[in-house]
């Protein structure tokens, strides 16, 4: 123990003089002495501070006097502020240094020494010639972990575990916690959230898929969770064998499980975990799934040869599953049956835009699509067929296309609909190629993520037609319906057309290279970017840019490469390319190294085009931690420069969509009055996304806002087009749907990114706005049977109807405002009103002044009656709901609705959002469905083409 001093010291002067002299145990005494008094005079202390270090570097001393030497310069160094040297003293401090001391030296120090481990770690990983960590810093770390251990900190060690690389010790903390499936969640959850290393998190992943496995009772969904980050297609397809053969309830966990695949939205993955299930039916229990390209008979993979009738059909309902077949189906049904949108919206929005004006044109024509998207109902175009005919040119290919927005997912009969506008087979006459393109456009909208049906189709449209407007709609269609699978023979196809070198072809063929590559950062990348120096073209240039920019898609650190390439360029729009290739090689991650990118070109680049979109990238990259982006951008809104006042906009509409965070609108509302207009313009659309599925009571605002502007025939028609767009996206798919980029499971969901990045570059080219319906969700709670039918039960919101309700028809409203408009009045004419009812008041009170006051006290109480029965009417309104199934709910609802005690049915996962299997506890019952109203096909609008 160090010893206090004998008297309260006014200099350490005189201690610091013991330190010269010969004997060791006034040298002892003076160290014990200097240690406890050098928090209050270390500045006196700092002028021996080299003696100091002398002795602790004389090794004939002994080793206590080295240690309080040690422990001393320590402070000392601390209280400098230099605490590279003060962790290295106190390393060499041995016992002296006590971990369990709860000073803020001792914590800052241990901080410092967990950051060097980490350092340590990380180099040794990346570079094999690295120097080892210091043993008594590792020494140091392993106390960390013992002593968290011991008192019970898992959370604490599984930290800790993630930061130093050290996947042993996470291990460890799971294996020695009290909860270890509690622990194993927590240890999921960081990792997620905070591993920034794309290989470590790989690594972490597959320890706790072991440790999973391991447990008496796994969570399996977490274990699908796990495989399907770690891309291991043939696990999944394993594990799925496992539960259809357990039978019983794990059926159920099957289908959860598949159903939570589709959801993470990955096409490839999920067609080769199809054939990994219809492989195992084949092989038995165990046997290695079917290679690519290796499909089995479609009656035999989902009979299973030799399979039990259960077993047979429980695998054939989980191909549904797994094909998109059955999910599709469901959405579908319910985003018809719940539609909620209101077309008074649009009749209004149709009323103040001015028809000539064609940018607020194509704009209600999006709202339209988006306020329906998914819905499969086109009322509004049915009813405004000549409105809709003022649409020529690349405005009637827009308009076309809208309808894959409306119809999307509906695959039996998409093609049907899409048909009058399709191009006619050879000798059956020619249509408007612009319709013909929207068409083609439109169709891989409908199929987007199930597109092998018409991969066909337009690759032969794509193949027979020499117009460039056809080629640009069937580019964006082929990529759209191949998005992700990296077919090579459709690449082949993209890339004749690129090589035409025409410009309007060829952006869109760069942007369907992309889509069809996304993920894959392939070899052919060199190609697409060796072309785009090659072409004079700027359109495909940025196609090609945009493209490349989505190949490197959850790549990270493989995806460097090509950052670096295209971000030293010195064509602008390869830089512009280089800032999306960071935003989607790192979505969502939060790299500081990604974002130190972005802040950099976003203050250094020369191009307003690279500043803005490195801004808005921003977004991409918090997206997982939505709260920290506004904070991030806030001095960016500020800017001088417009361009990046508009990124910051879109930045927090991107990372903080449908989160409804207070910060976000408030650093979106200045911009909204912004004095330039295309900055307003994003402002809106950013706040829409924001309060996408929030409570009416905030929302309710935001609507008059856009009403206003919309309504205002002075406003720019920019901030016009903003605002249109916005009241679109507000109330996107019927009032049901949500921007989600990450499935409930936590994994990004690619087509959702993908989408919502080609989306922003409607700057450049307005069709693809449409892309914002990629990642648009369902926010619903869809109960389903063994059988994948929705059984009739109810689950509990506990909070008011009101405060989740759909917001009220606009032509209620509408009525309301209209009776309270003001009359205009003359100035005479009050002047004379004024004089003629002061003369009727002087004459009632002549003959006798109380005449009127019963009648005010009856106004008055009746006031107060009504005032009153509107409050009981808001104290009667019930504290809860039932919601039947299928319901809305939306994701700030989701925690407030649980299973009643005592229901029937019971979910096999937590949450009650999404699709959820249901347990019947009582199977002998009679099951009582819900009917299904799926949508038929309707016949196309009359007149075909020519009523677009």
């Amino acid at each position: 123990a160090v010893a206090n001093p004998p008297v309260a010291l006014q200099s350490a002067e005189g201690l610091l003089s013991l330190l010269e002299e010969d004997e060791i145990a006034l040298q002892v005494h003076a160290l014990k002495c200097l240690v406890s008094v050098v928090d209050t005079h270390w500045s006196d202390v700092v002028a021996g501070v080299s003696t100091i270090e002398a002795l602790y570097e004389d090794e004939s001393l002994p080793a206590e006097t080295r240690h309080l030497a040690a422990l001393l310069a320590s402070k000392v160094f601390y209280n400098l502020g230099e605490l590279n040297e003060a962790l290295t003293y106190a390393l060499g401090a041995g016992p002296l240094f006590d971990l369990d001391d709860g000073s803020d030296y001792t914590q800052t120090l241990l901080s410092r020494a967990i950051d060097e481990y980490s350092a340590s770690q990380v180099a040794a990983a990346s570079d094999d010639g690295a120097e080892p960590a210091d043993p008594r810093l590792v020494g140091v770390v392993e106390q960390l972990f013992e002593r968290a251990f011991l008192s019970g900190q898992t959370h604490q060690a599984v930290g800790v575990a993630l930061e130093t690389r050290r996947v042993d010790k996470l291990e460890e903390a799971v294996s020695r916690s009290s909860d270890p499936s509690a622990a194993l969640a927590y240890a999921l959850e960081t990792t997620q959230a905070t591993v920034s290393s794309r290989e470590f998190r790989r690594q972490v992943l597959r320890a706790l898929v072991k440790m999973y496995e391991g447990a008496g009772s796994p969570d399996f969904l977490s274990v699908a969770g796990c495989l399907c980050y770690l891309e291991d297609q043939e696990g999944v397809a394993a594990l799925m064998d496992k539960l259809l053969r357990a039978g019983g309830d794990n059926v159920l966990l099957a289908y959860q499980v598949a159903l939570d695949l589709y959801e993470a939205e990955m096409p490839r993955f999920m067609e080769l975990v199809k054939l990994g299930v219809e492989a195992a039916a084949g092989g038995g229990a165990g046997s290695a799934p079917a290679k690519e390209g290796e499909a089995m008979d479609t009656e035999e993979a989902a009979g299973g040869v030799g399979e039990e009738p259960a077993l047979a059909a429980a695998r054939k309902v989980l191909c549904s599953i797994l094909t998109g077949e059955a999910p599709v189906s469901l959405r579908l049904d319910f985003l018809f049956s719940k539609n909620r949108s209101d077309l008074q919206v649009l009749k209004q929005i149709k009323s103040a835009v001015e028809p000539r004006n064609s940018v607020c044109h194509n704009a209600t024509i999006l709202a339209n699509a988006l306020m329906h998207a998914g819905t499969t109902v086109d009322t509004f175009l049915r009813e405004n067929l000549d409105w809709l005919s003022r649409a020529t040119n690349w405005a009637k290919f827009s308009a076309i296309a809208g309808l894959g927005v409306i119809h999307r997912g509906h695959l039996s009969q998409g093609r049907a609909l899409m048909q009058p506008y399709l191009p006619r087979a050879a000798g059956g006459g020619t249509a408007s190629p612009y319709s013909e393109g929207g068409a083609l456009y439109a169709l891989g909208l409908v199929y987007v993520n199930h597109g092998e049906q018409v991969r066909g189709f337009l690759q032969e449209s794509l193949r027979n037609t020499g117009n460039e407007t056809i080629q640009h709609g069937a580019c964006l269609g082929l990529g759209l319906a191949t998005l992700g699978t990296g077919n090579s023979e459709v690449y082949e196809e993209l890339k004749s057309v690129l090589y035409t070198d025409s410009a309007v072809a060829g952006e869109a063929a760069g942007l369907g290279m992309g889509l069809l590559l996304a993920g894959s950062l392939s070899e052919k990348t060199e190609e697409m970017l060796a072309y785009a120096h090659d072409t004079a073209h700027e359109k495909i240039i940025r196609g090609l840019a945009v493209g490349l920019a989505l190949s490197a898609y959850g790549r990270e650190e493989e995806a460097d490469t090509l950052i670096e390439q295209m971000a030293g360029d010195a064509d602008p729009i390869l830089r512009y390319g280089s800032v999306f290739a960071v935003a989607l090689a790192y979505r969502g991650t939060g790299s500081n190294a990604a974002v130190r990118r972005l802040l950099h070109m976003a203050v250094s680049d020369v191009s307003d085009d690279v500043r803005r979109s490195a801004v808005l990238c921003l977004g991409f990259v918090l997206c997982a931690t939505p709260e920290q982006c506004p904070r991030v951008v806030s001095l960016l809104a500020e800017s001088y420069n417009p361009h990046v006042r508009y990124g910051a906009a879109m930045a927090v509409g991107v990372a903080c969509a449908s989160t409804g965070l207070k910060d976000a609108v408030s650093m979106l509302e200045p911009l909204t009055t912004d004095a330039v207009d295309f900055v307003r313009q994003g402002a809106l659309m950013a706040t829409s996304l924001v309060l996408m599925q929030q409570p009416e009571s905030r929302v309710g605002p935001f609507r008059k806002t856009l009403d206003k502007l919309i309504g205002d025939k002075h406003e720019d028609a920019m901030c016009k087009m903003g605002a249109i767009m916005a009241a679109g996206i507000l109330d996107s798919g019927g009032r049901n749907c949500a921007i989600s980029l990450r499935s409930r499971s936590g994994v990004f969901r690619m087509s959702s990114v993908v989408g919502m990045a080609v989306f922003v570059q409607y700057w450049y080219w307005y069709p693809l706005s449409y892309f914002l319906s990629l990642p648009l969700s369902p926010t619903c709670f869809m109960g389903l049977n063994k059988d994948l039918k929705m059984p009739k039960f109810s689950v509990v919101s506990k909070c008011k109807p009101s405060l989740f309700a759909y917001a009220p028809p606009l032509s209620t409203a509408k009525d309301k405002r209209d009776s309270k408009a003001p009359t205009a009045v003359l100035s005479i004419t009050a002047k004379a009103r004024k004089a003629r009812k002061a003369k009727e008041e002087a004459k009632r009170k002549e003959e006798g002044g109380e005449a009127d006051a019963p009648a005010e006290m009856e106004t008055d109480e009746a006031k107060g009656e009504e005032g009153n029965a509107g409050e009981a009417k808001a104290e009667d309104e019930p504290s809860s709901e039932e919601l039947e199934n299928p319901s809305r709910v939306v994701p700030l609802q989701a925690k407030l609705v649980s299973f009643e005690p005592g229901c029937r049915y019971v979910p096999v996962r937590k949450g009650t959002m999404g699709y959820v299997m249901l347990k019947d506890t009582t199977p002998g019952e009679e099951e009582e469905l819900v009917a299904t109203s799926a949508p038929a096909a309707p016949p196309p609008p009359p007149g075909g083409d020519a009523a677009a």
